[in-house]
């Protein structure tokens, strides 16, 4: 894949950074080399299980006896962040391996909002080529032209292009923004099979894969085996004109697309990842290669039946069986390799099951919050219409409003004055702001569990990407609409949406657990200390974590 316009001086840039050696096994001098434990590895694994909120794992981690229990051996953080407010599978899988936020990567949202685009609806799908004619925000030519920052392949592939850069995942945006610009593989499940960039040709392992996934999904499957300490959440919910609480994830013959959304669609991206990494020998030599595996289920299962019911007891039991099988698979063809796992953001349960268990207050967003709904509240109060099409663009409920590129600056001055008139009378908000007050604050700092919600925004805004008007719901508000299979969602700045596991883990290493606050931008950082890359001060927004609990530190060390 040609590195675009951006991406060419980033890369110049990093590469006059690099003092000496890129990866030789001897530390560089003292004032900026890390005092390694062990030599450079081989092969960075580097993990997302989308949706996995700090909350699950703290809650299941004692029953994990796969491959979760092999990282619970090494460095545990359990109270990450991401921390930003734009908790969403573009903006998290953005901050993993480019340890940059998103107000600087530019991934501000899943989707967001151009008025300016000719397109119907505006909309700009976070990883797509929308300049391509034949791109649509729901059907995108997928391409990672927004993501502003290298990811750590891309860093890798600058300084030696023998490095080999893989991603895999159900979701092209998991895929995509862990590989960046770079990508020598990258594959995404399409609804039927694993497909990859426009122009390119699937590999003879994703064909391998695919047809065995086809073989699967035709004869279809049945319920999976519940383990015993499920019970206790093996309890039917009723939630809108659905009950949720007791499937077992049979699916019917034929039915690929529901196939693909259940724990097996997990265990078919690693064995995917798994073929790779022999179809293009990763880890076998002497040029350290990136794999990024991103696990989509847990974010289907708690999207379609919450985050508390048996399915998703089912799902994490399965994750930690597949997790456990990616690692023995490496480890039988010998190759030396280190492990982050962290989550892309998390989430929160079904208000109706909430209700029952202790968070009375918990409830869907109302309907005054549709953006077509303010919308025509803000006409009313300001007498300003649009010449053509709605005053305002945007999800409806919680994040960017924008307005209409059809007004003149007066009238959209008083729209945006109105919005957030109208919009700090709701009930359910917790707070609005515009553009520019957000604009006007400086980066925060600090541990981000003491930001307040605007410094959270902050993180996650980008003037001209992001929307004229920013709100925040209270904790609690679930802005998932229940007729469309959706029970709950994510997207606030609340800490069961931000807070998530961070795990690291390589063979011989000495273990830690650190409760302290981290933030998923020092992954990056920390993995390539790891891998002895010196990187020009002020490329990351996060920090290195020191990941060995002995004496010695993998970190860099200060003058």
């Amino acid at each position: 894949m040609r590195l675009n316009r951006f991406l060419r001086p980033i890369m110049a840039t990093l590469a006059l950074a690099v003092a000496g050696p890129a990866f030789a096994d001897e530390p560089a001098p003292a004032a900026a080399a890390p005092v390694p434990v062990s030599p450079p590895p081989p092969l960075i694994l580097a993990i997302s299980v989308d949706q996995f909120s700090a909350d699950l794992f703290a809650q299941y981690r004692e029953h994990f006896s796969g491959g979760l229990a092999r990282l619970l051996t090494g460095a545990v953080f359990p109270s990450g962040f991401q921390s930003h407010a734009a908790t969403e599978t573009c903006p998290g899988h953005s901050t993993i391996l480019t340890g940059t936020r998103p107000a600087r990567s530019g991934i501000v949202a899943n989707w967001w909002f151009d008025p300016k685009l000719t397109r119907a609806d505006k909309r700009v799908y976070c990883s797509e080529d929308e300049s391509d004619p034949a791109s649509t925000s729901e059907k995108p030519v997928v391409s990672a032209r927004h993501l502003k920052v290298p990811t750590l392949g891309d860093r890798l592939k600058a300084l030696d292009p023998k490095s080999r850069n893989v991603a895999v995942s159900a979701k092209d945006r998991g895929a995509v923004m862990m590989g960046g610009h770079a990508i020598d593989a990258a594959y995404w499940w399409n609804g039927a099979a694993f497909e990859t960039f426009k122009g390119r040709k699937a590999s003879l392992a994703a064909q391998t894969q695919n047809a065995r996934i086809a073989a699967l999904t035709a004869k279809g499957d049945g319920d999976l085996p519940v383990p015993a300490w499920c019970a206790v959440h093996d309890r039917a919910i009723p939630v809108g004109a659905r009950t949720v609480g007791t499937y077992r994830f049979a699916v019917p013959a034929g039915q690929a697309t529901a196939w693909g959304r259940t724990p097996r669609m997990d265990a078919a991206t690693a064995d995917l990842a798994i073929a790779l990494a022999d179809e293009l020998k990763l880890g076998r030599d002497a040029s350290p290669d990136v794999l990024s595996v991103s696990l989509s289920v847990t974010d289907f299962v708690g999207h379609a039946y919450g985050t508390e019911g048996v399915e998703m007891c089912i799902q994490l039991a399965q994750l930690d069986q597949t997790l456990g099988r990616l690692f023995a698979a490496l480890d039988e063809r010998g190759i030396d390799y280190a492990a982050a796992l962290t989550a892309d953001h998390g989430g929160i349960d079904a208000p109706e099951r909430l209700n029952e268990q202790g968070y009375p207050a918990a409830e869907r967003i109302s309907e005054e919050l549709d953006v077509d709904a303010v919308g025509e509240a803000v006409s009313r109060y300001t007498g300003i219409k649009a010449a053509s099409g709605p005053l305002l663009f945007g999800g409806g409920g919680s994040g960017d409003i924008y307005v209409s590129d059809k007004l003149g600056l007066a009238d959209r001055a008083r729209v945006i004055e109105g919005a957030v008139a109208h919009l700090g009378r709701r009930a359910q908000v917790a707070d609005v702001m515009t553009a520019e007050e957000v604009a006007a604050l400086p980066m925060p700092t600090g541990s981000p569990q003491d930001w307040t919600i605007r410094q959270r925004v902050r993180a996650s805004f980008l003037k001209g990407v992001s929307g004229d008007v920013i709100v925040m719901l209270k904790r609690g508000v679930v802005a998932a609409n229940t007729k469309g299979g959706s029970i709950t969602t994510h997207g606030s700045p609340w800490d069961y949406d931000r807070r998530v596991p961070i795990l690291f883990w390589r063979k011989g290493m000495t273990g830690l657990e650190q409760p302290a606050p981290v933030e998923t931008v020092d992954i990056a950082p920390t993995l390539a200390a790891l891998l002895r890359l010196t990187i020009a001060p002020g490329e990351f927004d996060g920090r290195c974590l020191d990941i060995d609990g002995g004496e010695g530190s993998t970190c860099p060390t200060a003058r």
